[in-house]
């Protein structure tokens, strides 16, 4: 299921961005990039172009990702401090950001950095990377293990930002945040228009709906 919601993630990539990628599901993205599109990901721990994850033979334990997993670099790759890193999200020259979330509320607001009682190594860039880069999309489970909706009036776990969302993907639909309220564009298979809403505590605006 996690394949196949990075699959559908990889969708929203087009040639020429500049991309930042979550740590956990979202890194799973680099995977299914089209070869016919020229795409260059960064990651805040100060590499820009990202390439698949390594092979056993590839592995090099000197480069990581931002979540401490070894990754490969394309060719023509660039390295640098976490300073600059931060610069260049928070000058707005990312395009496009795919992050996890634990909670989205109807109005955009993104709850995906910790869980209180629980411990954290920290806080991460995603506050950084939620108001720096120009759009975001929230890739997550639709439902919690508990069954309850992730898609929320309000979230009740701590912010990472608000009104930041702009597209979100789960295992059962693709659904846009709008002035107007949460508008559902795709249901996968295996579920229907009622079962999204059933699911999601909001009301959702539903108009020409795609069906996969």
């Amino acid at each position: 299921m996690r394949e196949k919601i990075a699959r559908r993630a990889e969708q929203e990539i087009e040639s020429g961005f500049y991309v930042n990628l979550g740590i956990g599901m979202p890194t799973l993205v680099a995977n299914y990039i089209q070869s016919n599109k020229q795409v260059v990901l960064q990651s805040e721990n100060g590499l820009l172009g990202i390439g698949p994850y390594p092979s056993k033979e590839e592995v090099d334990p000197d480069l990581i990702n931002a979540g401490k997993e070894t990754v490969t670099a394309i060719k023509g790759a660039s390295y640098f401090d976490s300073a600059e890193s931060f610069g260049m999200i928070r000058g707005g020259h990312v395009d496009i950001a795919i992050l996890g979330g634990m909670e989205v509320s109807k109005s955009g607001d993104l709850a995906n950095w910790m869980i209180p009682g629980k411990m954290i190594k920290g806080m991460g860039g995603a506050m950084d990377l939620v108001h720096g880069a120009r759009k975001i999309i929230v890739i997550m489970d639709h439902v919690s293990k508990n069954g309850d909706p992730k898609i929320v009036n309000e979230c009740s776990l701590p912010l990472t930002g608000k009104n930041v969302v702009n597209r979100i993907i789960t295992d059962r639909a693709v659904i846009d945040v709008t002035e107007k309220g949460l508008k559902l564009i795709e249901v996968f298979e295996g579920y229907t228009i009622e079962d999204i809403q059933q699911s999601t505590e909001p009301d959702l605006i539903i108009e020409d709906v795609n069906v996969y």
